[in-house]
């Protein structure tokens, strides 16, 4: 029999709860807590929008203050394939337009401000993954392909991951491999490119943790490394040159309570980055998991803060080997508030989930050079699956 089966009502109550939140947490790689195939076929829709916030004219030099808006959708299939076997296809179409910022110049006074893209971006990209798991009493083992296609980049991943329990149960192990070779060929329409086409290959391992403390607590730690070889460079910023390779580091830590009086759990997790660029970032997140019957709602908050790459400057010197103006480089923090809702009906489910992000050079934990051209967005989802008897 199975052993997590055998376990009293509230430890399987919390694995519950962990289970359900584990895909929205960025802390964790994907984990799989039944040691068991799905009894039966479920397919998920999902729709998102995400939506960023237009620039201030006081930070534009030239060109469109609109900035990206992306269509998500998103179909989940997974059924069981006999005994020890599960499949599952997950299909997702992003459609974006909008524009981004090209490179940062100055202002007559000495202000720097951005040159934009041109609002005429338009992009849609396809990706469809596979993936086959097998289980047995102790564990289950996993692996996935993925192909994602659009107008100007093609990738292509695999990965393989085994999660083994200790004898009691009390434990699990969770190892990952993965391998990506991406070609990027951008479009030479809008702004003017440099090459043709490139490759990026990327490696990457993770292994993890997670224990349960006592019948309503668990706690998890996982680390991983991801290395990156080739065309590193945004072949769409202007005054962008970056190293050929990239290290990258990850420590990650999780904390699950649950309170059997109040049929919810606690969530906190904290992420520590750290790249040989010279980036350093911290990641907090708390959330509370509450059920209500056939409802559940989620309320979290996350803060993030990271530290600038080596060779990045407001305005990027030249000069150097390596430069780079972009934002997403630079010293900032950010906060993230959202909600999500699930209500449960019999084989359906639906979702809602709502998320404000704002970022600011001021929150950043340390000092350093900020863009001008940080990113606020809406993001918000709606979802739908069905659980088939």
């Amino acid at each position: 029999m199975n052993k997590q089966l055998q376990m009293p009502k509230s430890q399987t109550r919390l694995l519950t709860v962990l289970s359900s939140a584990a895909a929205t947490l960025p802390a964790y790689a994907p984990i799989a807590l039944a040691d068991a195939p799905p009894d039966t076929a479920t397919v998920a829709l999902r729709y998102s929008n995400y939506q960023e916030d237009d620039l201030s004219s006081s930070d534009v030099l030239f060109g469109s203050k609109s900035r990206y808006d992306i269509d998500v959708t998103q179909l989940h299939v997974e059924t069981p394939v006999g005994s020890n076997w599960s499949v599952a296809l997950d299909v997702q179409n992003d459609y974006q337009t909008g524009a981004s910022p090209w490179f940062v110049g100055q202002s007559a006074s000495g202000k720097p401000g951005v040159y934009m893209s041109g609002a005429s971006i338009q992009d849609n990209r396809v990706e469809v993954g596979v993936n086959t798991r097998y289980y047995w009493a102790d564990g289950n083992a996993g692996f996935t392909a993925v192909h994602s296609d659009e107008d100007d980049y093609t990738g292509r991943s695999m990965t393989f991951d085994v999660n083994f329990n200790s004898e009691d149960a009390s434990r699990t192990y969770s190892v990952s491999v993965s391998r990506s070779n991406d070609t990027v060929s951008p479009v030479k329409e809008r702004i003017p490119v440099f090459i043709d086409s490139e490759d990026i290959d990327t490696h990457s391992a993770y292994f993890g943790v997670s224990q349960i403390l006592t019948r309503t607590t668990i706690v998890k730690i996982g680390l991983s490394y991801t290395y990156s070889d080739g065309y590193l460079t945004d072949p769409y910023k202007f005054n962008d040159a970056r190293p050929d390779e990239r290290n990258r580091y990850t420590l990650s830590a999780g904390y699950r309570r649950f309170f059997p009086e109040a049929d919810g759990a606690l969530q906190t997790d904290y992420r520590y980055y750290s790249d040989d660029w010279g980036i350093d970032s911290h990641t907090l997140e708390i959330a509370w998991f509450q059920h209500l019957g056939q409802h559940s709602l989620k309320p979290y908050v996350r803060y993030y803060s990271q530290s600038e790459a080596d060779f990045f400057s407001v305005v990027a010197d030249r000069t150097q080997d390596y430069y780079a103006d972009d934002y997403r480089l630079s010293t900032f923090g950010a906060f993230t508030a959202g909600l999500s809702y699930t209500y449960s009906m019999g084989q359906w489910q639906f979702e809602l989930q709502a998320e404000r992000y704002m970022s600011d050079g001021d929150w950043a934990l340390s000092s350093g050079d900020s863009a001008p051209a940080l990113v606020d967005f809406w993001r918000s989802t709606v979802g739908l699956s069905y659980q088939f008897d």
